[in-house]
């Protein structure tokens, strides 16, 4: 077999796809980890300058998690109906202490005549009048006593249901985070295709210079090139719609641009340390939902004491301080009525001295009876005392004892409500320790097949790492086709994304398992 000296253009372009097919071979796979490879988008032609880029943002987990519990709505609402178990609990307490009440008013009559049946009552001038009232009460029962024991338990329940939504807060944050670095990890592995991509091309279009591949494999690179493209533009979409729900979550509003929030935790890979008998206790023991129902059993059957108390004797005190003025709007009748008065008692006296008595017998004051300058100051004194110079009323207080007999069974009934609520919640407690062990059991298997599955995954995606090379290289030396290194390559690209899948099924389980549990775990 002779050789032939290539000609020096043949030789350029051989040389140009040696490089190409070396370059291809050579480039690194992307390493798959918590943090992706971040590129800048292809500039184009008609591109505008990029406005200057806003700091970049870090955001950790911790730092999430607290900002959920400042902000998001639906945990506050439960932070927020605290305070009136709270009070509750005072309320309880402060029933033991009496009641105290100020009351007072002012009022006003016109003149005119009142009938009352066949009689009447005529008031010549108005009147005005003030009065006002000072009453303390006291109520004791077997209702009031049992409040207090009543109003705990249910601050009790309030606590742990606030427990559970921070909880399933957590839970939901950390299920996001993970979501968010799950995209940026499919990102990066779009990226490593694009580029991939790039050099296919490069390498169908030096085989085409030399005559070695048709036009057909070139149309095939750039086709290929292009779904990369779009690729890469989806999956940079998808992390910024993923960093939007988190900050949904965390109840803020996200900034304009989310590029720049700058997830900062990782989460190491390692085998679950964790026993399932020993997560089952745990759960039984710190399960916010399951302790939250047996704190609202512990109110209900607080509530059937409360409501059986009513067939018990309840007993009330009361107190009443009061006083009152009036004011007449025209004195001047009053004083001519009250002159008139007098002046016919002085006449009456005078007649009974002068017709009646007997010799000898002194005479009546008749003069005091006369109606004087100070009787006129009297009255009008009197009628200054209008608003605040009241005439105390007699001091009333009554203390009472009262004891049901017949209610028309509605204490029966109240009981019996009160009785079949409890024995629900007890029925709710068992339904739901049983939920939470098949969520933990189940919450358990799912992570044990999501760490073998890593396992399984991490081996697929060097198969087709060995697959895609061994496909290029015989695309490199003519016995491949540019089909068969397409398929290659989806191989590959499919196994990058199964086990990016995979690494973040795994750490959401953790999240899962912990939620299932009621506490952290790592």
């Amino acid at each position: 077999m002779t050789l032939r000296v290539l000609p020096g253009y043949l030789r350029t372009t051989l040389m140009r796809l040696a490089r190409s097919l070396a370059a291809l071979v050579c480039y690194p796979v992307l390493a798959l980890g918590q943090e992706p490879a971040t590129t800048s988008p292809a500039p184009t032609a008609t591109a505008p300058a990029p406005a200057p880029r806003q700091p970049a943002v870090n955001l950790s987990l911790a730092d999430a998690i607290a900002l959920a519990r400042q902000n998001n709505p639906a945990y506050r609402q439960f932070v927020n109906s605290r305070r009136p178990a709270a009070w509750g609990v005072r309320n309880a307490y402060a029933n033991f202490l009496p009641s105290f009440n100020i009351s007072g008013g002012v009022g006003y009559t016109g003149a005119g005549q009142q009938l009352f049946l066949s009689q009447a009552f005529t008031q010549n001038v108005a009147t005005w009048s003030s009065n006002y009232n000072f009453q303390l009460d006291w109520q004791l029962s077997g209702f009031t006593l049992s409040q207090p024991g009543l109003r705990r338990a249910q601050l009790v329940a309030a606590d742990a249901d606030i427990t559970g939504a921070e909880t399933d807060l957590v839970s939901l944050v950390t299920q996001q985070y993970l979501t968010v670095l799950e995209a940026l990890a499919n990102s990066g592995v779009t990226v490593a295709r694009r580029d991939r991509a790039i050099e296919f091309l490069k390498l169908a279009q030096a085989r085409y210079d030399v005559g070695r591949a048709t036009l057909i494999d070139v149309r095939q690179a750039q086709v290929a090139l292009g779904q990369a493209e779009v690729a890469v533009l989806q999956a940079r979409t998808a992390i910024q719609v993923e960093k939007l729900r988190l900050f949904q979550n965390l109840g803020t509003a996200a900034p304009a641009d989310v590029d720049v929030v700058q997830l900062t935790d990782t989460f190491p890979v390692t085998a679950p340390p964790w026993h399932l008998e020993d997560l089952l206790t745990l759960a039984e023991a710190q399960n916010p939902a399951l302790a939250a129902l047996r704190a609202r059993e512990n109110a209900a059957s607080w509530n059937v004491r409360a409501t059986s108390a009513s067939y018990g004797p309840s007993f009330s005190l009361s107190a009443i301080w009061s006083g009152f003025t009036q004011k007449l709007s025209d004195i001047g009748p009053a004083l001519s009525a009250a002159k008139a008065r007098a002046d016919t008692n002085v006449r009456l006296c005078e007649y009974e001295n002068s017709a009646w008595l007997n010799a000898g017998q002194p005479p009546l004051p008749c003069g005091a009876l006369a109606f004087t300058p100070d009787s006129t100051l009297a009255y009008q004194n009197l009628n200054t005392a209008y608003p605040l110079h009241f005439t105390p009323s007699p001091f009333q207080a009554r203390l009472t004892i009262s004891l049901p007999i017949f209610t028309n069974f509605s204490r029966p009934y109240q009981v019996s409500q009160a009785t079949a609520e409890r024995d629900n919640l007890a029925e709710s407690v068992r339904e739901r320790g049983l939920e939470v062990r098949t969520e933990v059991s189940q919450a358990f298997l799912t992570l044990q097949t999501a760490y073998r599955t890593i396992g399984i995954q991490d081996t697929n995606r060097t198969a087709a790492r060995e697959q895609l090379q061994l496909a290029t290289e015989r695309y490199r030396v003519g016995s491949g086709t540019f089909i068969e290194l397409l398929d290659a390559q989806l191989q590959q690209l499919n196994a990058e994304y199964s086990y990016v899948s995979a690494v973040y099924d795994y750490h959401k389980a953790v999240a899962a398992l912990e939620q299932a549990v009621g506490r952290p775990l790592r």
